[in-house]
């Protein structure tokens, strides 16, 4: 969810607005990706990085972020939407745990859509928790396995990502999960993150399902 600093810039507004502009592209995405045959959608909304921003601007993401949670709630478990925060949370604001944690039980029964929220999230940070439950493992005498790496990095993120979308022109993954994302395919848009329509949603989509996933193998015939 790139560019909302860039798009206040460049209409001469402050840059908490752009991030109040970002706010609604989430939801517009949220409400249109079950109609495109999405379940699982993991939005970055602040990584562990985003500490190095000025304090003020860091207060504003978070407050905002609570807002958001507070007012679009009952919009989610009307919707069918199940609400789930990714990343640490032992350096939020005990305010904003409180509503992750109010939110991730109100909408658990959830089912058209299973929205992540990484929040103060780093993927090397999971990455190294998990490798250190692998060492665990063989210190008590398990068999420590690929498999057994991936349910343990799943036990705080998920399955794997099929499709990356990056907004603004940036072309990176910036510690989004990395594991994850061994074979997931990448789009990236200058679109900037404020501007981001349900068009452009469907058309990621459909970009998508032209795609030939290999998987490290030969493409798989079609029958006539």
């Amino acid at each position: 969810m790139d560019g909302n600093g860039r798009w206040a810039a460049s209409r001469g507004l402050p840059r908490i607005a752009g991030h109040r502009a970002g706010a609604d592209a989430v939801r517009r995405t949220i409400e249109a990706a079950p109609g495109l045959g999405i379940s699982i959608l993991t939005l970055y909304a602040f990584s562990a990085d985003n500490w190095r921003r000025p304090g003020r601007e860091v207060g504003a993401l978070l407050r905002l972020l609570g807002r958001y949670l507070a007012q679009e709630r009952e919009r989610c478990i009307a919707n069918g939407v199940r609400v789930q925060a990714i990343g640490r949370r032992d350096r939020l604001p005990d305010s904003l745990v409180a509503l992750l944690e109010q939110t991730e039980r109100a909408t658990a029964g959830g089912r058209k859509l299973h929205l992540r929220l990484a929040i103060d999230y780093s993927s090397r940070q999971a990455i190294a928790e998990a490798a250190a439950e692998a060492v665990k493992a063989l210190s008590d005498g398990r068999q420590a396995t690929a498999d057994g790496l991936s349910r343990q990095i799943c036990r705080q993120v998920g399955p794997d990502v099929d499709l990356v979308i990056r907004t603004s022109g940036e072309q990176r993954l910036s510690d989004f999960l990395l594991w994850e994302c061994a074979y997931a395919e990448m789009l990236f848009t200058p679109r900037k993150w404020p501007d981001f329509s349900t068009a452009d949603l469907s058309d990621a989509v459909s970009e998508f399902q032209t795609r030939e996933r290999r998987f490290g193998g030969l493409p798989v015939q079609r029958s006539a």
